[in-house]
């Protein structure tokens, strides 16, 4: 069972009784404490596993491009690629310890929620590697089981079907080996998205 999101368990209606209101990413990266951000992904991912899930659709890490995007507040990485990789592995380890699987995301460049289905984060490769990539690239090294690939176009490509990002730079560059999923409504193609890495829709 899959449960979203990255600031905690999202509760159905079916389900009885309460989810903890934690902290939000950014909030978390605010500390610049590693060990906080594990005791949170711990604390956590108790409580989605002991809700029923063995997936947390979370950490969010996306580096803060445009001040005024929606999500900054779910991500951990604030401005600073390096605050990003220091603090994402941590949560992710936190969840793990729990028996549950943390999805890093929104990978990558998901710089705005305007328009997110159709806006194009034109990055060239040392930017990407500088500046978006490190806390992704930190969290495969920390063992993340799973990524999602965000609804925004890299280079003009759509996130989940674009081979450089997905196999070039995420599974062969960074030596991911766990999946990756498309964010809901992402997947725009069958073939072109399957051949460029996306394991799940």
């Amino acid at each position: 069972l899959m449960n979203d999101g990255p600031q905690g368990f999202r509760a159905p209606a079916t389900l009885p009784g309460t989810s903890t209101c934690w902290p939000s990413g950014l909030t978390v990266g605010a500390t610049w404490d590693p060990s906080l951000a594990l005791q949170w992904g711990t604390a956590m991912g108790a409580e989605f596993i002991g809700k029923g899930a063995n997936v947390q659709l979370g950490p969010g890490m996306n580096v803060a491009r445009v001040p005024r995007n929606g999500r900054n507040f779910e991500y951990v990485s604030g401005e600073d690629p390096l605050l990003g990789a220091v603090m994402a592995p941590a949560i992710i380890k936190g969840i793990q310890s729990q028996g549950v699987i943390a999805n890093a995301k929104h990978y990558v460049q998901n710089n705005e929620e305007t328009n997110r289905d159709f806006i194009s984060a034109n990055v060239d490769e040392r930017t990407q590697w500088e500046i978006y990539y490190p806390p992704f690239e930190a969290s495969v090294q920390a063992g993340v089981l799973s990524i999602m690939c965000s609804y925004n176009k890299i280079n003009h490509i759509y996130s989940c079907e674009n081979f450089d990002s997905l196999t070039t730079s995420l599974k062969r560059g960074m030596g991911f080996n766990g999946w990756v999923m498309s964010d809901w409504g992402a997947t725009h193609s069958t073939v072109q998205a399957a051949n460029a890495g996306l394991d799940q829709e």
